[in-house]
Formats: structure tokens, sequence, C-alpha cells
């Protein structure tokens, strides 16, 4: 088993910077790839990024790229979701997934997630 926590959301306008993090306890979360991914009223819940169990591998969304940085802490078995020039279409809750392999877009492949932090981006 495994339990993420995950932490960082909070109102920005836009332009601004946020960073969630997503804090692991369990055994084999360091084996385990890890997602974050978004969901906003009334939308299905969409990949975001994610990192590979030694997070020398990375993965974006492109409506993300070149503006999310997600990075792990092994030590601290946390993985972060560095956001900046954050836009309102950003405004959803965030979830860390986790319990893969290796990264996936499909959010039903993951078997452990978070209670997810509201991330709000005004205009």
């Amino acid at each position: 088993q495994v339990q993420l926590v995950e932490s960082g959301g909070g109102l920005v306008q836009a332009g601004g910077s946020l960073r969630l993090s997503c804090a692991a306890s369990g055994r084999n979360f360091r084996t385990y790839a890890v997602g974050w991914f978004r969901q906003a009223p009334g939308k299905e819940r969409e990949f975001v990024a994610g990192v590979n169990w030694s997070g020398s591998s990375t993965q974006y969304a492109d409506s993300v790229k070149g503006r999310f940085t997600i990075s792990r802490d092994k030590a601290k078995n946390t993985v972060y979701l560095q956001m900046n020039s954050l836009k309102p279409e950003d405004t959803a809750v965030y979830y860390c997934g986790t319990g893969v392999v290796v990264v996936t877009l499909n959010p039903y492949e993951y078997d452990y997630w978070g209670q997810g932090t509201q991330v709000t981006v005004s205009s």
C-alpha cells in the first residue's frame, strides 16, 4: 500500500507560480513512476506530467510543456510539480498518482491517488 498527500495549491494571478508537493509513504513507492493529473469541473481527469522511478525521465502534456517541471526527491519520497507562467485554464484540482511501472497517460492504470489540491488561477 502507498499513501499520497498533495499540498501547495492555492489562488494565484495569471503569470504567477506555484509548487505542488506529493509526499508518499508505504512500500514500493520508490519503484513506481508517478504522474500528476488535473481535473476541472465537468471534465475528465487529464495527464499533466510524469516521472519515472529514478527521476531520470520525465513526460509532459503539450499544454504545460515549457511552463511546468516535475521532479523527484528520492530521499524525501516526494515528487514536486513546479508550475510557472500559470494561466486561467490551469485552474483545476491537481492529483498525484502512482502504482505504475512506467508513466502512462491513462489515469485508470494508476493504483494509488492522493486527495488532491486545488489550484485557481485568476485572470
